[in-house]
């Protein structure tokens, strides 16, 4: 095939509507734009902003209080039953729960939740610690370390 016989396939270019060029074309007369008023004639149209005398959305959406999504904590959540499945005597830190699947982001800074219970020894490092989640292991036998930035 020489570059002189490639061609364009079927359909894959359409052809734009011809305003104004007469009745039996679909379009012609007012080409689609109604009779008079703002809408109908050529140059600048109304901002969208603009609603035609109705109270502006941007003016009927309240606008005071404060909002704390900005300034809020993140943290990679994990709960002590989750470390209950690792091997006994391990050092969890954000690391090891990243390759174990336990969390997604080694950025956000990790707290430890108590929900459900654990059974094995482990040295747990974390940002934060729930009391309940401290005692449990704690009480399991290893340590929760917290880390100080």
């Amino acid at each position: 095939m020489m570059s002189h016989e490639i061609t364009a396939l079927a359909g894959s270019h359409k052809q734009r509507r011809r305003k104004g060029r007469g009745r039996g074309s679909g379009l012609g007369k007012t080409c689609g734009k109604g009779h008079k008023g703002q809408l109908s004639r050529s140059g600048k149209r109304p901002p969208i902003t603009k609603e035609g005398g109705q109270m502006p959305l941007f003016r009927r959406i309240p606008k005071r209080g404060f909002n704390n999504y900005n300034f809020a904590n993140r943290y990679a959540i994990v709960n002590v039953s989750q470390l209950d499945g690792l091997a006994e005597g391990s050092r969890v830190d954000a690391q090891f729960l990243k390759e174990a699947g336990l969390i997604r982001n080694t950025e956000l800074p990790v707290k430890i939740l108590g929900d459900g219970e654990l059974n094995r020894k482990l040295t747990v490092v974390a940002h934060r610690f729930s009391r309940s989640a401290e005692q449990k292991i704690t009480s399991a036998g290893g340590a929760a370390e917290v880390i100080t930035k």
